[in-house]
């Protein structure tokens, strides 16, 4: 009776000896990553949540935006749309009246997922499709508004022929039409001088592309799973 037992105990043994061997050799599931990445160069579209013109900006002012479409890296999105974009001004300048363009740079900084997780990033503007009468100078991201010089030498034109009319209405022939012509193109150089060039102005909903500077490691943990 106490052999058989034994013999009984022995056998268990060897059986879950048996089973841990053939469970250790078994191939193990595919691995779950701990963290995704988001790798430097990665183009995100944004929208702008609130207004923007250099006539008002102040270097340091928050600028708030929110991803359009979602960004996809292996089969797996890493950026939903709809998470939030928050950044800052870096520098602001307004267009002079003789030379200078109108310029805003905006570097981005965070990424708010809507479950609430944060992540800091560095992002630059790349791309201002949605921004009228601008184009994006350089690759800092810089904003600066298309020039005006076509417009100032409009306005002498238009004010030169508007003196000639004058002139000669006043003198009488071509001598009076000429001097009528110069004092306009001269009151109209001066009134171009005295014009501020116009400020660089974005629209809340205006579109941006917005580029990440550096890779940004992600919590896997914290991503949304993909819908099913």
């Amino acid at each position: 009776m106490r052999i058989g037992m034994i013999l009984c105990l022995l056998a268990s043994a060897a059986w879950a000896q048996n089973a841990a061997a053939s469970a250790a050799k078994s191939p193990a599931g595919p691995a779950v990553p701990a963290e995704y990445v988001i790798a430097a160069g990665t183009k995100v579209p944004l929208e702008l949540k609130q207004a923007i013109s250099t006539k008002g900006a102040r270097e340091g002012d928050a600028v708030y935006a929110r991803t359009t479409f979602p960004v996809v890296q292996n089969d797996r999105i890493i950026i939903p749309a709809g998470t939030y974009v928050q950044g800052r001004i870096s520098r602001v300048q307004r267009a002079g009246r003789i030379k200078g363009r109108a310029e805003v740079l905006i570097h981005f900084t965070t990424l708010i997922y809507p479950s609430g997780y944060t992540v800091m990033m560095p992002g630059a503007i790349e791309n201002a499709p949605g921004a009228e009468k601008t184009s994006v100078k350089d690759s800092e991201g810089t904003i600066q508004e298309d020039g005006q010089t076509g417009k100032k030498v409009g306005t002498a034109a238009s004010a030169a022929a508007t003196g000639a009319v004058i002139g000669a209405m006043s003198t009488g022939g071509l001598r009076g039409a000429g001097i009528g012509a110069g004092l306009g193109g001269a009151v109209g150089t001066v009134i171009g001088l005295l014009t501020r060039g116009n400020d660089v102005r974005l629209e809340a909903g205006t579109t941006l592309e917005m580029e990440i500077q550096r890779d940004v490691p992600l919590d896997a943990s914290r991503i949304p799973p993909p819908a099913k």
